[in-house]
Order: C-alpha cells, then structure tokens, then sequence
C-alpha cells in the first residue's frame, strides 16, 4: 500500500513511467539528435517507434494510490485532460529543443495563446504587443481581454522607442511574434527581453514561424516562446496543436489553465506531432532554401512593388534576422524562414489574379506545409480587423502571402509567374 509522505514539502514519489527523458541531455546532443529521439521512454513492449497512448483516464494500484496522486505526494498521471503519455513525449521533445525546462501542449495555436492570457494576466493588467501579429490574436485581444478588465496597446515591431513610450505602470507582458504574420518582420528580441524585464514584465514570442531550427527565443532572453504546432511542427497539414515552452516556474501557470479549461493535445495529434519534430531540421533547411530563390524572383518581377523577406540584403531587418536566426546547414543566401509577404500594384483585384492564376500553389489560409500555400491576408486571416487596423499592420490589398513548400522551386517560381506576367 502506498505511504504518504508526511514531511514538510516532501518530493513527490514518482511513478516509474515519468522518467524525465530517454536521452543524456547533458551530452550535448546536437538538435537533429534531439528532434528525433528526445523526450520518450520506451514502455514494456519494447516498441521502437513512439506508442500512442489513446485512452482518457489511468488505473491506480490502490485508493490510498489514487489519493497520493491526487494530493501531489505521488506523481504520475491523473487524467487525459492534465496529462498523457504520449503529449508529454511530445512536450518533453519540444522543450529539450527549445533549450527549455518544460513545455505545456495545447489543442491548437489559438489555444496556446488564450492559456498565456489567462494564465499570466488578470483585471487592471495592460497588455502590450507587437501592431504586426496574426488577425486572430488581435481580435482575442481587443474584443475579449478588454471585456475582463485587461488593457490592450500595441507598438510597431521595429521601433524600440515606440516599445518603452508604451510601457505603463501595469504592464504584465511584452508579446511579439518573429518572424510576424504576414509580413515575417523581426524582433529585436534581446532588446525587447531587456525592456520587459526592466518593468518587471514578461516577454513572450510566437516563434513558429522560425522553429527551434532557425531560431531559440529564450536563449535571446524571451521568458516564454510559444507555437502552433499545426504550422511547420507537424509541416504536413495534418493535426492542429500548440505549446509554450519556458521555465517550470512560469509553465506551471499555463498547465493549471490547461488542466481546468480543457484546451488539452490529443495523444493523437501528440504523436503526429512528436514524428513531424523527427524531421523538423531537414524540412526547415530545404524550404528555407526555396524561400531565397522566390523571394530572389519576386524582388526581380517588374510587376512585384515590395518583397517582405528578411533574407533579402536590402531588407530592413536582414542583418537583425542573420544575428537571431541559426545559419547552421544554411545555402549561400541564409535561414531565413520561409514565409514570403509581396506587394503588387492594383490592390485586391491584382492580388486575387495573382492567386486565381496559380496551378499548383494551394490557396488555402495554412501555412507551414510541405505543399505551397497561398491567400490574401486583407480578406482572409486579417479580414476581421478594421480597415485602420489592417492598414496599421500593414496588410495593405495588393499584399500576398506565400507560403514556400517543399516542391521544386522552378515549379513554385513558373507557378506564381503566371499570374504576374498577366498583369
């Protein structure tokens, strides 16, 4: 029979089955290594690829056992809802390349950020973001969170000082996605991780864009990053997911949320989730590769006005991008992402003849697949935000974004030529 452990903050017993990870981290494996095997414990079947554990609730030795699970004095699983074997490879996976303590997974992107709300602001908090984020999270933020008493403000992306005039007294966190949406502008993340800890706030980033490939947040000094899973993670459009990855300290706050909304990963998804991290290094480099040759294209079409690519030399943000974004395996031009914002004269009806022209380039409002995406942000992802707010963010009606996939970049070029040279 299970013993309850009756001394003062005692450390929990824990169960054979929540071993911390089945790699050394400490030997300094390289992320390749980790995306591949980290974060996962083989069970007694001795199986080699992960085990997908599809069921909704454990089985406790005794009551005395159910009891010490319940109370902390034991540690294991409890219920889907809070944990599963299979989210937390996952979770455990992620982290590790992140360079992390600990990840919390979540149903999908948007339910990721909904846990960082909840989880780390309150009534009289002001939150402060970024101007150039995706449509959804805006309206999260100035239709919801305003509604609780939570004040909202934003700041261009580039500009520190417009950054620090925006700080207030109250200010609970820093929030910027980098690379941003639809645009992929970049954040001074160090510079802002100073400014936030400065004010006693925190700074969170939407990384996935880059992924733990190109790019790790808290080692520039983010205390949190964040993902949609459902983008370049799984990278094949299968399942929807999030996370946040930071310190155990910080990520408890999120898995209370998680654990009482309900905003919970499937071990389904988990586990698609866990096989796209198997690949995430070699994927990454290979559509970063045919970003920089249609970015090159596009910013060489007589019929193309801007090009939003940090992997351009005459961006704004291109050496700020090659400082923060690992160069590792990278061609001649960088690892830069692989999401690419143009501009074409004629505003919506030029755009839309663009994307009606494609033959093969999907037109769908996903991003991060190994097939090439493409939309029109104005009347798709962003089309919920007002006309001055769109024209804030720059998401201006001649605007196309393009995901760049994982086919022949001579076919994705001839693709988008198309509807160009019909202009």
């Amino acid at each position: 029979m299970t013993q309850h452990n009756t001394d003062q903050n005692p450390e929990p017993v824990i169960d054979a089955n929540w071993r911390d990870d089945a790699l050394d981290l400490v030997q300094g494996y390289a992320d390749a290594t980790i995306g591949v095997r980290a974060g996962y414990h083989r069970t007694d079947e001795g199986e080699h690829s992960e085990a997908m554990f599809t069921t909704s609730s454990f089985v406790y030795q005794s009551a005395a056992d159910a009891a010490a699970h319940f109370d902390g004095s034991k540690k294991g699983n409890l219920y889907a809802r809070f944990t599963n074997p299979t989210v937390r490879a996952f979770e455990r996976r992620l982290a590790a390349l992140e360079q992390g303590e600990r990840a919390v997974a979540t149903a999908t992107g948007m339910g990721v950020i909904l846990v960082m709300c909840l989880a780390y602001l309150k009534a009289g908090d002001h939150l402060l973001a970024a101007k150039q984020l995706f449509g959804s999270s805006i309206t999260l933020f100035n239709n919801y969170l305003t509604q609780y008493g939570i004040e909202v403000s934003y700041a261009d992306i580039s500009d520190l000082a417009a950054w620090q005039a925006e700080i207030r007294p109250n200010t609970k966190l820093l929030y910027v996605e980098s690379p941003s949406n639809p645009l992929a502008q970049i954040a001074d993340i160090p510079a802002l991780a100073s400014l936030a800890h400065q004010n006693d706030a925190l700074l969170v980033v939407d990384s996935c864009f880059a992924t733990p490939i190109l790019q790790k947040p808290l080692t520039l000094g983010a205390d949190i990053v964040i993902h949609s899973a459902t983008k370049y993670i799984d990278g094949q459009g299968r399942v929807l997911g999030g996370a946040l990855v930071g310190s155990h300290e910080l990520l408890e706050a999120a898995f209370n949320v998680v654990r009482t909304a309900g905003v919970s990963l499937s071990p389904f998804n988990a586990w698609v989730l866990l096989k796209g991290l198997e690949t995430l290094g070699l994927r990454m480099r290979a559509h970063c590769h045919n970003a920089n040759r249609v970015a090159t294209f596009l910013s060489q079409h007589p019929k193309v006005e801007r090009v939003h690519f940090s992997g351009l030399s005459d961006h704004p943000n291109h050496e700020l991008a090659k400082h923060q974004h690992d160069q590792t395996g990278a061609d001649e031009m960088g690892n830069f992402g692989a999401i690419v914002g143009f501009e074409v004269a004629g505003g919506k009806a030029a755009a839309w003849h663009v994307i009606d022209s494609t033959r093969m380039i999907s037109i769908t409002n996903n991003l991060g697949d190994a097939k090439s995406t493409i939309t029109h942000p104005a009347t798709t992802t962003h089309f919920r935000m007002t006309p001055e707010a769109r024209a804030a963010g720059g998401i201006r009606d001649g605007l196309i974004r393009l995901s760049v996939g994982l086919e022949d970049a001579d076919d994705i070029i001839s693709d988008l030529k198309r509807g160009l040279d019909s202009l």
